[in-house]
């Protein structure tokens, strides 16, 4: 059977495993899976589904959002943003109604930092297409001053100035 593409989840998996000094058949048990195909897991065999790697994070006491990284089901940014969520949410020092006002706070903080982002990026592309311009405007100006005159180009005789 050919590897899969899974990243290094099954090497990150097996280390887990090792520092939480399970053996295979022990986490496979805990985690309700079949020894072989954790077996497969591991070695790259096998892609696993969110659901199972839910699991495995259950048994090893860790994140599944950590195992989705790994596998690639979830980018980093977005596992940060969902462990910030599970942190305000399990604080049992504050009530729900302040939990979800945290969330509110922390939501409107990450979407203007968002279009702070974007409006820099903006700025600076609209900064370089302007400066484009001036300097497509300077070489049409040296051309036509160069000619020695403002004579039109297109045949037509200037009109001077009415007094």
């Amino acid at each position: 059977m050919a590897s899969l593409n899974v990243g290094n989840l099954g090497e990150y998996l097996r280390e887990q495993r090792r520092n939480a000094q399970l053996s295979l058949r022990q986490l496979a048990d805990a985690a309700g899976v079949s020894n072989p195909y954790l077996s497969q897991i591991e070695r790259g065999l096998r892609k696993p589904s969110a659901d199972i790697l839910q699991q495995l994070a259950k048994a090893l006491r860790i994140s599944a959002e950590t195992l989705y990284v790994q596998a690639g089901m979830l980018d980093e940014r977005e596992r940060e943003e969902l462990e910030t969520r599970a942190v305000i949410l399990a604080d049992p020092s504050i009530n729900e109604r302040q939990k979800q006002v945290l969330l509110q706070i922390y939501e409107s903080f990450r979407k203007e930092n968002a279009l702070d982002t974007e409006s820099t990026e903006s700025t600076a592309d609209t900064a370089d297409t302007e400066a484009a311009g001036r300097a497509a405007g300077a070489d049409a100006g040296r051309s036509r001053g160069s000619s020695g005159g403002s004579s039109a180009t297109d045949g037509s005789a200037a009109t001077p100035p009415s007094n």
